[in-house]
């Protein structure tokens, strides 16, 4: 039996950053679009909700394709929220309310709208073969960002290496860095049932990485992020 996959995008109506950015219009269509296409378009996603609290991001959801069963509760929309309540409260109101329960449920956030279908697709795939806990997605740190080439500077203005290496041990050559990455927000995919555990998560104990290119990876948090996309999409839609 083909397992199923919740997805589930991310959106209150209390942006600071850029307001109302889930809906303002990004290269021609509302940034929430972007996510809704790329998670129908990739043929993995059994059932495509959006939570949020805000009517206008709701309705313009509806318009792009996404189901909203039920408004968030504005305890569950605030600043200081954290994902996990979030995505417990969407998971319990499925089964409560519709008796439906996935296999899996993938956080597809909209601020990341150079997500492409296949990236999706490519991530159910990946978790089909290797049965891991969860994936999340990441992107490579430019070498001169690598931790080993970083520091810390403590009270007295005492230089540390990051890692904690002495300066003795420091890497001298580029060619001798290895690859480090960062989370870009794109995909997290993970067992339902990581949700209620004792001790709930996203991530569980067999995390593993699915590695996207640069250019897909812009994360809107800044206008800088937001003209950085914009720029991208339509240069793709020439």
């Amino acid at each position: 039996m083909p397992k199923t996959i919740l997805g589930i995008i991310t959106a209150r109506g209390g942006s600071k950053g850029i307001p109302r950015k889930n809906v303002k219009e990004l290269a021609g269509k509302p940034l929430i679009a972007y996510t809704i296409k790329a998670a129908k378009e990739s043929g993995v996603i059994s059932r495509l909700i959006l939570s949020t609290d805000d009517r206008e991001i709701a309705n313009v959801a509806k318009q792009c394709g996404a189901e909203v069963p039920f408004m968030r509760p504005a305890e569950l929309a605030q600043d200081t929220t954290p994902h996990l309540p979030v995505l417990q409260h969407a998971v319990n109101w499925l089964r409560d309310n519709e008796n439906f329960v996935s296999d899996y449920v993938m956080i597809l956030q909209p601020t990341c709208p150079l997500r492409q279908d296949f990236h999706i697709r490519e991530s159910a795939e990946l978790m089909e073969k290797i049965n891991a806990d969860s994936i999340v997605s990441v992107s490579e740190i430019p070498q001169h960002f690598n931790p080993h080439w970083q520091f810390l500077i403590d009270a007295e203005n005492h230089l540390q290496i990051f890692t904690g290496e002495p300066f003795s041990q420091i890497v001298k050559r580029r060619q001798e860095l290895g690859k480090t990455y960062t989370r870009n927000g794109a995909i997290y995919l993970f067992k339902t049932e990581l949700l209620f555990r004792s001790e709930p998560t996203f991530y569980g104990d067999d995390v593993r990485a699915y590695p996207m290119e640069q250019k897909y990876s812009v994360n809107i948090d800044s206008m800088e992020d937001w003209e950085e996309a914009e720029k991208a999409l339509l240069r793709h839609n020439r």
